[in-house]
């Protein structure tokens, strides 16, 4: 049975995650429909590449991984798909992918789309459902699109770096209020280099160690540690370390209106930096 995951910022109010799922098993009932979540942030790439990435990775290979995240950025003419280390994707064509992934898709083709069709969420998942289904069936990915397709690039968020210093953005706030800042553990040691360290934010606030458990500090005290992605993470032991330390999520929406972001970061800080010495 193949194993078709769903990821989107459509929420759980109304009938539509149900309604996608009725219509994969339309087209196969043999599909094993996972999700993963459907309660990403609106518009917000950062916060989707995170959780895809780190999820998709878990999956076993030949694994069929939905992404219904800003699939009308633009009036679209086409959707991907997209085969990459053994995975396979589906999305919009609105960069998102390159952010996922951190890299080009080693294969990606157009699924095209009926111009005359009413272009909605559902109409979408009937055309991955059918590559889905065709892919399932032996045929390659190369014959169920256009692989000569130019797709969107958008870049991955990236943390800024300096001989001394590694200053890396919030890319989500899970359910506890620990916030994932989007420096990996690898990208940390090797701007470290051994030496010693200061975690500055919010100003004042300093971590100057890092943890392995929320047990390693008293209750209600910060710490830093890196989850179980290898991102560096800022908690309170048993506190909502968001907000009560008044740390935000990196926003999109935010950075393209001044005037949200300013009002936002008058109470908010979006940005972790680290200090080597």
């Amino acid at each position: 049975m193949p194993i078709v995951t769903l990821t989107s910022d459509i929420g759980m109010q109304d009938f539509m995650p149900g309604a996608i799922k009725g219509q994969l098993l339309q087209e196969n009932p043999d599909f094993n429909i996972a999700d993963i979540t459907h309660l990403l942030s609106p518009f917000n790439y950062p916060q989707a590449a995170y959780i895809c990435r780190n999820a998709i990775r878990n999956f076993p290979k030949g694994s069929f991984h939905l992404v219904l995240v800003n699939l009308f950025d633009e009036k679209p003419d086409h959707l991907l798909l997209i085969e990459h280390d053994g995975q396979f994707i589906g999305c919009a064509d609105n960069g998102l992918i390159t952010m996922i992934l951190e890299e080009t898709p080693q294969k990606v083709v157009a699924l095209e789309m009926d111009k005359t069709a009413t272009k909605n969420t559902l109409y979408c998942i009937g055309i991955f459902a059918k590559a889905i289904n065709a892919i399932t069936m032996g045929k390659k990915i190369e014959t169920v699109g256009d692989a000569s397709v130019s797709i969107r690039v958008k870049n991955p968020l990236r943390a800024m770096l300096g001989q001394d210093w590694i200053e890396g953005q919030i890319i989500f706030i899970d359910n506890f209020e620990n916030v994932v800042i989007n420096i990996h553990k690898d990208e940390f040691e090797e701007q470290r280099k051994g030496r010693k360290f200061s975690i500055v934010f919010k100003r004042d606030e300093v971590i100057d160690k890092i943890s392995e458990t929320y047990a390693d500090v008293p209750d209600g005290e910060k710490l830093a540690h890196f989850n179980s992605a290898g991102y560096l993470e800022i908690s309170l032991n048993k506190g909502n370390a968001a907000g009560l330390l008044g740390l935000q999520g990196y926003s999109e929406t935010q950075l393209h209106n001044p005037q949200i972001a300013s009002m936002n970061n008058r109470l908010f800080y979006q940005t972790v930096k680290v200090y080597f010495q």
